[in-house]
């Protein structure tokens, strides 16, 4: 058995209230950043709250491990793709932008 093995004698609540907690992190994050019209970030954390449900429906057993785990490693790669440039964004274009007013 390969290591990490232990992990297995932990029960499925356990892991549907890890992957809840972080949805819930994930859509206020959304939430906040709605509302302060940072519609990039919040696309992000939208994503990153979406991929925490696909994880659930493995837990549920309504999907298999590999097909959930690889449409939330999507999701999560395009939500850090889109943080970080929801970042960038605002970092060095918006200041640039406002010193050219």
């Amino acid at each position: 058995m390969p290591y990490g093995s232990w992990i297995n004698d932990f029960p499925t609540g356990f892991f549907l209230v890890v992957h809840i907690a972080a949805f819930a992190i994930g859509a206020g994050f959304a939430w906040l950043a709605f509302k302060r019209e940072l519609s990039l970030l919040a696309s992000g954390f939208v994503l990153f709250a979406v991929a925490e449900l696909v994880y659930v429906t493995y837990h549920l057993d309504w999907t298999v491990f590999l097909f959930a785990h690889t449409i939330a490693e999507v999701l999560d790669l395009v939500a850090f793709v889109c943080v970080f440039a929801a970042t960038v964004y605002s970092t060095v274009r918006r200041p640039a932008l406002e010193t050219t007013r």
